[in-house]
């Protein structure tokens, strides 16, 4: 017992030392509007970190000097670290917009006139230049469950056959 609680113990102090770094992200294939709907958790406090560290200046997710500019950046990031292709074709990501809540932020995208998947590639580098220990975990529903993959630093796509 008392072994098990040091374990324990030893386990929840390495944590705090030794975070995690992680974001997921669920993509939706819509058969009737065939569409992908997709939405990205990424906490805030480390896109902060990566977008300061990528644009040399301070970025405030929650309270920014300039909300016109940090949501071009946010486009931008998202959009320049998300790919999918479908059935071999890659697909046209428009964001749709972000929302903060509590330690996380959620970014919302679609692509329209998709044929149903039979193959997909995922590509997500979401905060690899920051963190290499980060892990972005990937949920693609066609049907009702999920075809999942999680992607790692050096290892930033992923091939899902249905």
């Amino acid at each position: 017992m008392i072994n098990s609680f040091l374990i324990s113990l030893f386990l929840i102090i390495q944590s705090l030392f030794h975070p995690f770094f992680i974001s997921l992200t669920e993509i939706k294939y819509n058969q009737t509007d065939a569409s992908l709907e997709i939405s990205q958790k990424v906490f805030w406090d480390d896109l902060e970190v990566e977008l300061s560290d990528l644009y040399k200046s301070k970025i405030d997710l929650l309270k920014p000097k300039d909300k016109p500019d940090l949501e071009r950046k946010l486009r931008q990031y998202i959009l320049q670290h998300n790919e999918i292709s479908i059935n071999g074709k890659k697909v046209e990501l428009v964001f749709l917009g972000y929302e903060i809540e509590e330690d996380a932020a959620w970014f919302y995208l679609e692509a329209k006139k998709i044929p149903k998947p039979e193959t997909v590639i995922v590509r997500n580098s979401i905060l690899y230049k920051n963190f290499d220990s980060q892990q972005n975990i990937i949920n693609f529903y066609r049907d009702k469950n999920p075809k999942s993959l999680i992607l790692l630093k050096g290892k930033d796509s992923g091939l899902i056959r249905f």
